[in-house]
């Protein structure tokens, strides 16, 4: 399962786009990496809100796959986020967790936190759909 969703990952024009790296990948879990950079900040030089919610995402719906088997993929079909601080941090590190798993739908908690992984940052809770490879 973690050669398939290295393979994903590498395949995901935003994740290049932002510089993120696939760090890990457990059975229920998913951890992504993003580098700070200029060109992903907000107004304040924060990184931007959106660059935090996209890696939490990736890693909620990566985790939710290394719960199925070979002939599923999955979609994100909803998400809710908590900005707790603003994101002022050399580097996000978003751990996508699996809450429940089921035949259709997994429920997972996102966590983005600074490089030393222990500033919380924003708290994601996403729904992710399974559905038959293509």
């Amino acid at each position: 399962m973690h050669e398939k969703i290295k393979q994903s990952f590498d395949r995901q024009g935003l994740m290049k786009t932002l510089n993120a790296k696939l760090i890990s990948v457990e059975k229920g879990q998913v951890k992504i990496s993003c580098e700070f950079s200029e060109n992903i900040t907000q107004q304040h030089g924060f990184f931007h809100a959106g660059v935090a919610t996209s890696i939490a995402d990736s890693a909620c719906g990566y985790a939710a796959l290394t719960m199925l088997t070979d002939n599923f993929d999955v979609l994100t079909i909803e998400f809710k986020v908590n900005f707790l601080k603003p994101a002022k941090t050399n580097k996000l590190i978003a751990i996508g967790k699996v809450l429940q798993s089921g035949k259709t739908l997994t429920v997972c908690d996102g966590f983005v936190y600074d490089e030393t992984e222990t500033k919380l940052i924003a708290k994601m809770t996403a729904t992710i759909i399974s559905m038959t490879s293509e």
